[in-house]
């Protein structure tokens, strides 16, 4: 049995459709259809039903799914034993970070390593859902843990700086809308997660003020405070960053979680992935007063 084939069935087991499967391998869809419909024809069983709404699991293939899942964590350990043999520092670095402003200081981090090696390539993904590091969904992850937040025992962890938030409000639209300065109608821009943000407004200098709409990202929520639609909690590397953006007179800066580089463990002598984590750590450490709230870096 081809270990491709495999990897076919068990995107096509957990996605359920042959363009989402295709889109995370990085081929068509008709490749997926073809290779499941080669695998059924070796194993001589079918291993999904088709329908209108998707592929799902015959009996056979559900009894299929923890060998093949085995199969999958056996090659990523033989994958990443490997790569932590590698001493030559060219090749892919795989990172995902959890924002777009965090994106802009890794990128800018490791810019000199890009340049004295040449042959290492970047894969960059913005995006704060986990990743499975152990399956090598990437090599680096940089999250945002909360103040008591441990990091997953089984990684490599690296503690780069405190992370304060506090609360924003346009330049523009400050006299407006700042408590502070007497404005007067002003609302807390909501992300979609509001259980996660309500206890943050309840021990802020304005409890009462409402919650409106449903930023995706600190981003969009940055711009809509810029824009005066309300008035934004962020991290303060992105808020201080912002020159659109002032605090509030009463801010409520705290610390409100810790930066993190992850990294499995198979890898720490992989010489491309020792050369990116310290740029990345060196990069990153120079930015710790942004990130503390106290409105410079290094």
């Amino acid at each position: 049995m081809d270990w491709n084939d495999v990897r076919y069935f068990l995107a096509l087991a957990r996605l359920g459709s042959v363009r989402a499967a295709g889109a995370e391998l990085g081929v068509s869809h008709s490749t997926v259809a073809r290779r499941v419909e080669a695998l059924e024809a070796q194993l001589s069983a079918r291993l999904f039903d088709r329908t209108r709404d998707g592929y799902t699991l015959t009996d056979v293939g559900q009894q299929m799914m923890p060998g093949a899942e085995r199969v999958e964590l056996e090659m990523a350990g033989l994958e990443r034993e490997l790569l932590g043999a590698d001493e030559k520092i060219e090749g892919p670095v795989r990172l995902t970070v959890c924002d777009a402003y965090v994106s802009a200081l890794v990128l800018a981090a490791l810019r000199p390593l890009c340049d004295a090696h040449p042959g290492v390539e970047l894969c960059v993904v913005t995006d704060s859902r986990p990743f499975n590091l152990t399956k090598r969904e990437a090599d680096l992850a940089l999250r945002m843990l909360g103040a008591d937040q441990p990091p997953p025992e089984h990684l490599m962890a690296r503690r780069l700086t405190d992370v304060a938030i506090a609360s924003y409000v346009g330049r523009a639209h400050a006299e407006r809308l700042d408590p502070g300065r007497g404005g007067r109608g002003a609302r807390w821009i909501a992300f979609d997660d509001r259980k996660t943000m309500a206890p943050i407004i309840a021990a802020s200098s304005y409890p009462d003020l409402p919650l409106w709409g449903a930023a995706t990202s600190i981003r969009v929520a940055a711009q809509l405070a810029r824009e005066g639609f309300g008035l934004a909690m962020l991290p303060c590397y992105a808020g201080d960053a912002d020159p659109d953006l002032v605090r509030l007179a009463e801010p409520d800066v705290a610390i409100r979680g810790a930066l993190w580089l992850l990294c499995h463990p198979d890898l720490r002598t992989n010489a491309r992935l020792s050369a990116a984590r310290e740029a990345v750590r060196s990069g990153l450490e120079r930015h710790a007063p942004l990130f503390r709230g106290e409105g410079q870096s290094d």
